[in-house]
């Protein structure tokens, strides 16, 4: 089997947001992230990462952010793999209208992440997950999702970490 080239994360975190906002508005918009099984709904030439790669490898799960009001347009994608003890980010990405400083909305990548730290919680991994991040935003996830560096560019969010997260983006959530 081909070794897969490690893939170094580099998301944004555009602000905390308690789902996710219209970036000129600030109306919030109710969001549902639901497991994709076949990539049939995700156009390549939308994406930068393969994300038909990543539904093909079994080990993973991709899950799709949509807003209620609206399952048709996905706003940002994420990997997991379930490692035993914890969950690994894979890939992350946000819609192509949802990056840069005319993005559509805001909090996509906060609140994918906090999908992650729910599915760790919900796994009795308690919220802990992990993550291999580009140098030069180690410090941007350092502040904004209080990770930790693990070693080299691995990181990880820890329990307080996750449960500030995931309280912040799940309301319902309880432990």
């Amino acid at each position: 089997m081909k070794s897969r080239k490690i893939i170094y994360l580099d998301f944004e975190i555009d602000g905390l947001t308690n789902s996710i906002e219209n970036a000129i508005s600030g109306e919030v918009f109710e969001t549902s992230i639901v497991q994709i099984t076949d990539g049939k709904e995700i156009r390549k030439s939308e994406w930068v990462f393969n994300w038909q790669r990543e539904i093909k490898d079994k080990s993973r799960q991709v899950y799709k952010l949509t807003t209620i009001s609206n399952p048709t347009i996905i706003q940002g994608l994420i990997s997991l793999t379930d490692k035993g003890d914890h969950i690994f980010m894979d890939l992350i990405e946000s819609a192509k209208f949802n990056k840069g400083k005319n993005k559509l909305y805001r909090g996509v990548a906060g609140n994918l992440v906090a999908f992650a730290c729910k599915m760790a919680f919900e796994l009795n991994y308690d919220g802990v997950v992990s993550f291999i991040a580009k140098t030069q935003l180690i410090n941007h996830y350092e502040q904004t999702l209080g990770a930790k560096l693990f070693g080299g560019n691995r990181m990880f969010i820890d329990t307080g970490e996750a449960f500030i997260l995931t309280s912040k983006y799940f309301k319902d959530f309880k432990l």
